[in-house]
């Protein structure tokens, strides 16, 4: 299991994943979910994945594939005129990887899927976002939705649909973000530090800020304990029962 995060801002893009792919008392596996192709000037294209280890590291593999052998398959994610047109590759790709998978039936299928958030921009359009299922089709972030999580998403979802505002700084989405990773890595074993973040500002055409949070990081220590003694505080400042 993982969790991942794609939002979007009025400032641009900001995408969090956390690296845990297995979980036990000695298996713990660490792997990058967060996958950067990148023209600068020209565009910035962002993929989180959750799911199926094989199933994710395959479609990342052709992905690749396609976009360093340019003359061979157009267009690639380098070529694409438009993020909606990256999505329906993206999402061919996955539809492709899981099919030619699962030889078995619906059970094999369903243990092979995988799920993906796609964002970026390309020159002439405005930054885009899209959560892509594993059938391979795919929904986009607006207005009422603004951003998708993936993996173990019900332990982070409410802080963020309590705090989430568009006109957020960078700076405050990525403490939004670091106190639903945190309240997530407390509540799941299956998910698990360090994490990967990535800042896109809107127009520049360019990787932002990137960043891999451990857990001996100071800020996450500080967003982490100071979440914790707020909940505790909050909770005791609530009038008790009335039993009377």
């Amino acid at each position: 299991m993982t969790y991942c995060v794609g939002l979007k801002i009025d400032r641009g893009l900001v995408f969090m994943s956390d690296t845990r792919t297995n979980a036990g008392v000695d298996n713990i596996s660490t792997f990058r979910k967060m996958h950067v192709w990148s023209e600068p000037g020209e565009r910035v294209i962002v993929l989180l994945s959750a799911g199926n280890l094989a199933t994710t590291q395959a479609v990342v593999s052709l992905l690749d594939e396609r976009s360093k052998a340019v003359g061979d398959r157009a267009p690639t994610l380098l070529e694409t005129p438009s993020m909606f047109r990256t999505a329906q590759i993206v999402g061919n790709i996955v539809r492709e990887v899981i099919s030619g998978t699962a030889l078995e039936g619906q059970k094999a299928e369903s243990y092979f899927n995988a799920s993906f958030i796609l964002g970026g921009q390309i020159k002439g359009s405005e930054p885009r976002l899209f959560m892509i299922y594993p059938e391979g089709n795919f929904i986009e972030a607006g207005g009422d939705t603004p951003f998708f999580q993936i993996g173990e998403t019900k332990y982070g979802k409410p802080i963020i649909v309590r705090a989430y505002d568009p006109a957020m700084s960078f700076e405050e989405t990525a403490k939004l973000l670091m106190v639903s990773f945190d309240s997530t890595l407390k509540s799941n074993l299956s998910v698990g530090l360090p994490l990967d973040m990535l800042f896109y500002e809107k127009d520049t055409l360019r990787v932002g800020f990137q960043k891999r949070i451990t857990g001996d990081d100071p800020y996450y220590r500080t967003v982490s304990d100071g979440w914790s003694s707020a909940l505790k505080a909050a909770f005791k400042n609530l009038p008790d029962f009335p039993m009377g």
